[in-house]
């Protein structure tokens, strides 16, 4: 090999060498640049979402402004509700919380499911308890029209290996089943993820899962109509200090929710469903998405609510964001 080709090959390789640091360096640059996002923010700039830690963290501040945003049945508009598909569709969105309805299998398994029956939501008939995870994964779950889709009904071990390190979920209907809930969320490491509610009293909680108690991240759920509602309140305070008491009221005459503040002042966020007029005394999505947020989500707001569970998650995360109350 000539003295000329040598070198033109020594300065080809020292250039290419000098390409590959540069690259280097700036992929560096790059990936330190996501790391201090993540690590101010807890939040990916590629994704846009907080990271489950993040939310576990704001889970647990009462008295912050922001508000922490659940779809109900997951993005049920867009995707069969309690599907797999709609849990997704809904994180994609950046909601902080998914929930979703539990019911247990003829061999002990839990399955997301909202009504008692299989008959509305899915291909099958008769109650989810009279058969197998085998058998139930053959039927088909609907849309909101009725017609089948290729969604099958999925399980909690499912959804929380879903949800895994991306968003808290809300655990509906499971006060028959938080032995077998625990179980699966220490198996798939997603215990702090999990909210585990009940209307049920105090008393009447510890009576039925006395070792769970210092276990669980709990919120029970008030019906603010009843003359006890805030003595409720203030006895699991006493006794558990909930992160998160979910008010549920027809009318808006209640003092609770007028005087909120007595709640976040006793160390839990207030929770209001925004989904119907009959459950959150008539501040509800619709009168929103129709144009009239003052008394709809901004009313819920300015009684110190600081989570929402809505069927329009979207549109109030896009609302929500525009007032700054949202990440």
């Amino acid at each position: 090999m000539s003295k000329q080709r040598k070198r033109d090959l020594r300065q080809r390789n020292e250039q290419l060498i000098w390409q590959l640091r540069i690259k280097m360096k700036l992929e560096m640059k790059a990936y330190k640049i996501v790391f201090l996002f993540v690590l101010c923010f807890g939040i990916s700039p590629a994704l846009g979402q907080k990271s489950a830690d993040v939310l576990i963290k704001q889970l647990h501040q009462p008295h912050l402004k922001s508000i922490m945003v659940a779809s109900h049945r997951g993005d049920w508009r867009n995707a069969p509700e309690n599907s797999l598909q709609a849990f997704s569709s809904a994180m994609a969105m950046g909601v902080d919380i998914i929930e979703l309805d539990l019911k247990l299998s003829k061999d002990n398994v839990l399955i997301i499911l909202h009504d008692q029956t299989l008959n509305r939501s899915t291909t099958g008939k008769g109650k989810p308890s009279d058969f197998t995870l085998t058998e139930l994964k053959e039927f088909r779950l609907r849309d909101g029209l009725g017609a089948p889709t290729r969604q099958q009904i999925p399980t909690l071990e499912e959804v929380m290996l879903l949800a895994k390190g991306k968003v808290l979920v809300n655990l509906d209907h499971s006060f028959p089943f938080y032995n077998e809930a625990y179980k699966v969320l220490i198996k798939t490491g997603t215990l702090e993820q999990a909210l585990f509610k009940t209307e049920k009293p105090y008393a009447e909680l510890k009576n039925r899962y006395p070792e769970l108690l210092d276990k669980i991240t709990f919120m029970p759920v008030v019906l603010l109509d009843k003359p006890d509602a805030r003595q409720i309140i203030l006895e699991y305070q006493k006794y558990m200090m909930p992160v998160a008491c979910e008010l549920v009221f027809k009318s808006d005459t209640s003092s609770v929710i007028k005087d909120g503040r007595f709640v976040v002042s006793g160390g839990s966020k207030l929770w209001v469903n925004s989904l119907w007029p009959n459950i959150s005394g008539g501040h509800d999505d619709e009168l929103a998405i129709q144009g009239n947020t003052k008394d709809s989500w901004d009313w819920l707001i300015d009684c110190g609510v600081t989570m929402i569970q809505t069927d329009r998650p979207k549109e109030l995360i896009e609302y929500l964001r525009k007032r700054k109350l949202h990440n």
